[in-house]
């Protein structure tokens, strides 16, 4: 009996937290696993408290190296990154290069992002969703900016969301929060489920390590002051939906094979 290794995996969120919130479980489970996992964060400029932040949450989830910072302006945090542009400001072809470029030095066999909405309609979360999926399809092809190193095929595009019947239970505890406006995605819409309880621990120390959201971010408060069951279910589960760039695809999950002697 033996087990496929776990998927190099590229993340590509908007803001630091996202990972850790999000994906956060998924980093930490296919890093346990030997899989090499990379992070891209679109907004934030390195050396600003909360890159200093990222560093230390992604040391908690095992991230390969240390995360890409594209240095973008966050849409609504100037500071964000002095003299910088807004995410959403910037020319779509450039930022896709910029990505693509990262793709093909890293080889990653899934990219992994936000769903369509950006779970919950940020701008930036869409805008980066966007990129991401462009940057995917055209890092493949040889004729696109050869300049930026050799094509590579991604196997597969995996796009963070939460259930709606998760998003349901959590809602009681939620419905006062106005920065909080999470609709969920339809079981039929729902391709992997993870069930990432046993690595709760170090998403919450990543989380954790977020301390100026965590001080500012009511959204933030209120999914970390979840009573006990609720937490688990949202810290604990991780769902997305799967989009193959090639046939078959490459899964997020342990496959287990049994061999005859």
């Amino acid at each position: 009996m033996w087990v496929t290794p776990a998927p190099s995996a590229l993340f590509i969120h908007a803001h630091p937290d996202d990972e850790s919130l999000w994906t956060g479980g998924t980093i930490a489970d296919l890093s346990a696993r030997g899989g090499r996992t990379w992070l891209i964060t679109c907004t934030w400029a390195e050396g600003t408290h909360r890159h200093r932040e990222l560093l230390d949450a992604t040391a908690e989830l095992g991230l390969s190296e240390p995360p890409v910072m594209l240095g973008y302006a966050d849409s609504f945090v100037p500071d964000s990154a002095p003299g910088a542009p807004r995410l959403i400001d910037v020319p779509f072809d450039d930022q896709v290069a910029q990505v693509v470029e990262h793709i093909r030095r890293l080889r990653p066999e899934v990219i992994v992002t936000y769903n369509a909405y950006g779970i919950y309609g940020h701008p930036d979360h869409i805008h980066a969703h966007r990129i991401a999926a462009a940057a995917a399809d055209i890092a493949a092809i040889a004729n696109y900016r050869p300049d930026l190193g050799p094509p590579w095929q991604t196997s597969t595009l995996y796009f963070s969301t939460l259930p709606q019947s998760t998003v349901a239970e959590l809602r009681p505890f939620l419905s006062a929060e106005p920065n909080v406006k999470i609709t969920g995605t339809a079981p039929d819409k729902v391709n992997v489920t993870l069930d990432l309880r046993n690595r709760i621990g170090a998403k919450v120390r990543a989380i954790n390590a977020h301390k100026t959201e965590l001080a500012r971010s009511k959204g933030m408060q209120a999914f970390m002051k979840l009573p006990r069951e609720p937490q688990r279910l949202f810290l604990g589960w991780e769902s997305y939906r799967r989009r193959d760039l090639v046939p078959g695809g490459r899964d997020l999950t342990r496959n287990w094979y049994f061999i005859n002697p």
